[in-house]
């Protein structure tokens, strides 16, 4: 897959302003609506841009708390992992799920309303999940930079 300068330029502000229209985003990248539509269709149809979504800012939405858990399974059975992250997909208050390569095996970011909320998930939830061997909690406190973008 080729992107050019042009192509970069268009990444970068559809970056900076995702809810920009079409025409101000031409603009803005320096080409026409018809170049803009043409060149986002075949980034998407090259699977540079895998789509378009809503970033909702979950503490506006009353949760207080998030805590990131990291956890190392009991690998003595072979769907350890599979069995884990399908039953962790189903609690709703997980909003990241990653495995890792290393003494930690899988992180999950849990979000709640208040403490007392995140000890009820924690406690009925979290370790009614399958294989965990061990697990560590790391309070959330600030996020310093949140950023899904390339350096383009």
């Amino acid at each position: 897959m080729l992107i050019d300068e042009t192509d970069r330029r268009i990444l970068r502000h559809a970056l900076a302003e995702p809810g920009a229209n079409r025409a101000d985003l031409a603009e803005r990248a320096g080409v026409t609506p018809a170049t803009l539509w043409r060149r986002m269709e075949r980034l998407r149809d090259q699977g540079a841009i895998k789509g378009l979504r809503a970033v909702i800012d979950w503490r506006r939405m009353g949760y207080e708390v998030e805590v990131s858990l990291r956890f190392t399974l009991d690998k003595t059975n072979p769907r350890a992992f599979d069995e884990f992250i399908d039953a962790a997909r189903l609690v709703p208050e997980v909003i990241g799920i990653e495995t890792f390569l290393g003494r930690v095996d899988v992180r999950l970011n849990v979000i709640a309303r208040d403490m007392a909320q995140y000890q009820e998930i924690y406690r009925q939830r979290i370790l009614a999940l399958p294989h965990i061997a061990e697990v560590e909690a790391l309070m959330l406190i600030a996020t310093i930079k949140d950023s899904e973008g390339l350096p383009l």
